[in-house]
């Protein structure tokens, strides 16, 4: 049952863009919400707040997108309560084709008082920042093997062909060095995919090393410790999922987490037909692409190697039996899989799935 104070409150719903805000303002007894427009910048947002006499009866929400979480964290600070809305759960009528920044935000304002809204955690200065430093390095990663796929390319072009095992190794490296051309202009063209190439590599290594010191760090040296005690995941990837997801509480299930990382299946169901489909996709990207990577690490036969044994030590015995317990789990699945399915990125995608449910599990003991 609704509230006195819940009935009392006045929605802003904002549709936030680099220099404009439009706002709707829904009042306790109005069913259309007024629009109005403002600019980005702080001070117009203060100007608009000094329009009610009582911050504390404002309920303002906004999309999460390109413009951060500073707006929402002003306002919280000025004594208005904010959320950051998930933009793919906001609903939508099949019918309604026209878009404008103004039915938007009448349209949040409206959802956000019938309780329609899926809002998603904001998080602290500090927790953002390392999260950006943790992206970045996915960045310069894509950049990196950009310029790998252009050097190899330029080379196959032209006949020089690795035969000597896989890329990218240290032999690979040695022998892509070690190639000459006659022609001036071919010479100046590897000499500069080369460089470009060098620089990504010295790029990502720079970066690596800085996010070393975050492996001890408050508040993630105990997520980071015990999620690097499971197979795949190295101390980069454990703090590459701490800063991504910081509080996994707020998660009620595995199924629910594995929801946010895109990897549940899509399912498109009526009457007495059940039909699956591929994975959603419909989560954090930067989660799904570690976890994916990690789960190719369990395509070989459960062992404790030299590096994780390292990982492991100082832990609790119990972090320890998990991902001992993981770990057989995972590569026996790995292996049943792979006989029954023609496509090893299905099988590492269903993998990944399942790591996503222990990770939740671990975080939550």
């Amino acid at each position: 049952m609704t509230s006195v104070k819940d009935r009392d409150c006045i929605h802003l719903g904002l549709d936030v863009h680099k220099n404009t805000i439009s706002v709707g303002v829904l009042e306790p007894d109005a069913e259309i919400p007024r629009t109005d427009k403002i600019s980005s910048d702080w001070d117009a947002v203060k100007h608009l707040l000094a329009r009610f006499e009582d911050r504390s009866r404002l309920r303002a929400c906004y999309e999460a997108g390109p413009t951060g979480y500073e707006l929402a964290r002003q306002l919280r600070a000025s004594g208005v309560a904010c959320e950051v809305i998930a933009p793919s759960l906001i609903p939508t009528a099949p019918g309604d084709k026209v878009k404008t920044d103004r039915r938007d935000c009448a349209r949040l304002a409206r959802l956000h008082r019938a309780g329609e809204l899926v809002a998603i955690r904001v998080p602290t200065v500090a927790e953002e920042a390392v999260r950006d430093l943790c992206r970045a390095r996915a960045d310069m990663i894509i950049d990196q093997t950009r310029a790998r796929h252009r050097l190899g390319k330029f080379l196959l072009r032209h006949g020089r062909v690795w035969a000597g095992g896989y890329n990218w190794t240290q032999r690979h490296e040695v022998w892509i060095r070690s190639q000459r051309f006659d022609d001036p202009a071919l010479t100046t063209t590897f000499n500069h995919y080369l460089a470009t190439l060098q620089t990504r590599e010295a790029a990502v290594a720079s970066i690596e090393a800085d996010l070393v010191a975050w492996f001890t760090k408050p508040p993630f040296a105990d997520p980071v410790a015990r999620l690097s005690a499971y197979r795949g995941i190295t101390r980069l990837g454990a703090l590459t999922l701490a800063s991504e997801v910081c509080d996994w509480r707020r998660f009620p299930s595995a199924g629910t987490f594995m929801g946010f990382c895109g990897l549940v299946p899509s399912e498109y169901s009526s009457g007495e037909h059940v039909r699956r489909g591929h994975i959603t996709h419909a989560g954090n990207l930067h989660l799904r692409t570690q976890l994916v990577e990690s789960a190719w690490a369990y395509k070989s036969r459960a062992s404790v190697g030299p590096v994780i044994a390292r990982r492991q030590a100082g832990l609790d015995p119990a972090v320890i039996a998990r991902a001992w317990t993981a770990q057989r789990r995972l590569t026996g699945r790995f292996r049943r899989l792979e006989a029954r399915k023609s496509s090893r990125n299905v099988v590492v995608t269903a993998v990944a799935r399942e790591l996503a449910g222990f990770v939740w599990a671990e975080m939550t003991a």
